[in-house]
């Protein structure tokens, strides 16, 4: 019989989470090296938007293996994310109850699910914009040529953080689960928010009105859903301890 969170003793825990990285190393290992075979694919895929059919320009022939490793690694790393969250909850799963270890288990592809969405989103949505803005700017002053490295930096740089900011909803559900958050706060703090939300979104698309409002109200919609389901995990959570505080031996 496997042995409880309780009653290991810190070597056995060392071993136990060197043996969930172990596992996710090798995941990534595998997802890595499936990876390569896709990457000519991926990568005309991904400059179908350059409009130039289908080539850079590289500066030098370490430019050529830079671009199938980040390709792959990007791809791998996409796939290891919910064995990342299937391995942790492995891990602590033997210290939680069996409703802790449903609820935990819920997160993984809803974490998995939100990472690929805000991919899609900045990739369709954001970087075609702000690619073609910058690329207007040219006006025919400048012979407009792209080095492999340069562009696919951009383009991480651009999508990258909509997958990250994306996983607010599991986040803001997971801090009310803690009692950290409540949705009375996040309404309180909502005009701070979007503040800082429509901030973020004039930073990162161009200077127009029509790509401002293409990046703020997805990223204002998310806000106000993280703050609904911080509403349903926060009532969740009331009636777990109203039902605990029954169950509670009456003293005199």
């Amino acid at each position: 019989m496997k042995k409880s969170g309780q009653g290991m003793t810190l070597l056995e825990h060392l071993n136990e989470l060197r043996k969930r990285f172990i596992i996710i190393l090798a995941a990534f290992i595998v997802s890595f090296g499936i990876s390569l075979i896709f990457v000519r694919k991926l990568y005309y895929w991904l400059i179908y938007d350059l409009g130039i059919h289908g080539k850079l320009t590289v500066l030098g022939p370490t430019d050529i293996m830079w671009v199938y490793f980040m390709l792959a690694g990007v791809i791998a790393l996409a796939v290891t994310i919910p064995i990342t969250a299937w391995q942790l909850w492995i891990f602590v799963s033997p210290a939680l109850t069996e409703r802790e270890r449903r609820i935990a288990l819920s997160y993984i592809p809803a974490i998995f699910l939100l990472f690929i969405c805000g991919i899609c989103f900045g990739y369709f949505v954001v970087f075609p914009n702000i690619l073609r803005f910058l690329v207007s700017l040219n006006a025919g002053m400048f012979t407009v040529m792209f080095t492999t490295q340069k562009y696919f930096e951009f383009l991480m740089q651009i999508v990258v953080p909509f997958g990250i900011l994306f996983e607010i909803p599991v986040v803001v559900v997971f801090l009310t689960n803690l009692g950290i958050l409540s949705p009375a706060r996040m309404k309180k703090m909502r005009k701070i928010a979007y503040l800082c939300l429509v901030v973020l979104a004039t930073m990162i698309s161009p200077p127009e009105f029509i790509s401002h409002m293409l990046v703020a109200i997805p990223l204002l919609l998310l806000y106000e859903i993280s703050v609904a389901l911080s509403g349903f995990a926060y009532r969740r959570r009331m009636k777990r301890m109203a039902a605990a505080e029954k169950d509670l031996p009456v003293t005199l």
